[in-house]
Parts: structure tokens; sequence; C-alpha cells
């Protein structure tokens, strides 16, 4: 079998031959390149085949050294089982899941750099595996509009890392990851609470937005949301029974109240103020009314009296 430097070698020999012979060698330098890359996978067929366990594990790390991860992959693929109870299988494992990292595979390389912290916990790679681990599932977490499950779990694992290891420095690193994949949680639940408020379900948009300040208590968007919750509240109410308008119409001004003592100078102050007077307006109407009717019950009353 020729070896891949031996046939480098041969490559470039040829190669620096055939350029002095210009366009009409082209063709042989194809075929020549072809035959060395056969001849190459024959050997790595062979060993994957017919090799001895030694054979395939040093040829498993070579092919690794070389970035040639696929077929390093298939080697280590058939050495984890064999040589589980040997000294090389701590090695191996390590390979092996980097081999699925390097691949860009981060859902069995998070499995396996589980594994080998779970499975070696003493070793000087424990640490770097176990955070390895949580950093597939990071990059592994999708854009904010799909199921958000694997972000939750990177979350989890991170912070697992971050208590297993509090001294480490990498425990910077995970704060940093944890907050990029809270923003997207929080900007996931704050395009969902925009889009009841656009349906028109006013009371789930309140909801929503109230529990994303109690989640996310730092999130960006706390301007935005203070005064979606007002609008709502005067939109709900706007749309409510009669019986239940003042009620909300109140909660509407209060929660402008909470706004305007946050963001005095926000960028919505004036629509703010807009519609707080037009609930203000509804309030004063609703107590008019209220009190015409108690003036017109006292009188009815003083006229039976008489």
């Amino acid at each position: 079998m020729i070896s891949i430097d031996t046939s480098f070698t041969i490559l470039v020999y040829y190669n620096q031959k055939l350029y002095l012979c210009g366009m009409k060698c082209r063709p042989l330098l194809v075929f020549l390149t072809s035959l060395i890359i056969f001849i190459n996978s024959c050997g790595f067929q062979k060993i994957l085949k017919q090799g001895s366990v030694d054979e395939k594990y040093e040829a498993a790390i070579k092919y690794y050294n070389e970035k040639d991860y696929s077929r390093s992959l298939q080697l280590f693929d058939q050495l984890v089982g064999v040589m589980r109870a040997t000294d090389k299988s701590e090695k191996i494992y390590y390979y092996y899941a980097y081999c699925y990292y390097n691949q860009k595979d981060y859902t069995l390389a998070s499995y396996y750099f589980k594994r080998y912290s779970n499975n070696f916990p003493n070793s000087p790679q424990a640490e770097e595996c176990q955070f390895l681990s949580a950093y597939c599932n990071f990059l592994n977490s999708p854009e904010y509009s799909l199921d958000q499950t694997i972000t939750f779990e990177a979350i989890k694992e991170l912070q697992l890392f971050t208590n297993t290891y509090p001294t480490s420095k990498r425990v910077s690193e995970c704060n940093d990851l944890i907050d990029k994949l809270r923003e997207k949680l929080e900007y996931k639940d704050f395009r969902i609470a925009r889009l009841y408020y656009r349906m028109y379900d006013y009371a789930a948009s309140i909801q929503a937005l109230n529990n994303i300040l109690k989640e996310f208590p730092d999130t960006p968007h706390k301007e935005e949301i203070l005064f979606m919750i007002f609008k709502s509240y005067h939109k709900y109410a706007k749309e409510s029974v009669e019986e239940k308008k003042k009620d909300r119409h109140i909660k509407a001004i209060n929660a402008y109240n909470e706004f305007i003592v946050q963001y005095p100078e926000s960028k919505f102050l004036a629509e703010a103020k807009s519609l707080k007077e037009k609930s203000k307006n509804e309030l004063d109407a609703m107590y008019l009314k209220d009190q015409q009717k108690i003036s017109q019950e006292n009188k009815l009353t003083q006229q039976k009296q008489k």
C-alpha cells in the first residue's frame, strides 16, 4: 500500500514534470491524481475490513491528525467497543467525540463529550468535555421561531458546568452563552406577545407581556413592553362590556403611570398621553353617568316618601 505521504510526493514530482509539457499532459495528470486517490482508498478499506485492532487505532489517529475525520470516525467506531476495557479507551472516546464535533454533528458530539466526562471524571480533559457537551447544545440551538427545547437544555447544561467547575476559566464564557440563549427566548416570547396584540387578544397580550417582565427583568424591550401593557389595557377596556369597562380603564391608567415613571421621556410618550386622556375621559363620563343615576334614584326615593 502506498502511504499518503509517498503518494503526495509522487504527485508533486509528476506535477512538476507535467507542468513543463503544457496543456497536452493535463489528462495524464488527472489520471495519476485519480489513481493515487484510488490506491489510498483501497488502503483505507483494507485496514477497515482486515486490519488488526492496533493497525486500526494507529490509522484512526493518523487520519484524525490529517483532519480526515470521516475515515477516522469509521475506524474509531469499530474500536469503541473492542477497546473499552483497555488503557486506550479514554483516548478513543476523546477523539471519537471530536470527530463528530469537527464534522459539525453537534448532537452526537454533545452526547459523546458528555459520556466522556461521565466515564472519566478524573481525567484532565473531563472539564473540557463537559463544557463542549454544553457548547454543542448551544450551537444546536435553532432560530427563535422554532421549538426551543434544545435551547433550554443548553442553558441547563451550561449552568451545570458553572456549578461543577465554579473556578474554571470557562465560567465567564458560559455566562455569556447563557445570556445569548436567554435573549433568544425573551425575543421569542416578545414576538408572541406582539402577535396576540395584533390578533386583538388583549388579555393574552397583557399576560404574555407581564410574564416577560417577571422572567426577564433586564429585557432590552422593557420600555416597549410597559407601553404595550398600557396600550393593551386601553384597547381591552374600550372593547369590553359596559360593566367591565370602568375596572379596565382604571388598570390602563395605572399601567400608564408605571410606564411614565420609568420612562418619562419615552419615544412612545405622545401616543401614551393621548390614549391616557381617552381612558380618563371615559372614566369621567362613566363617573358623571353614575352620579346622574344616583341623583335620579334619590329623587325617586324622595317622591315616594312624599
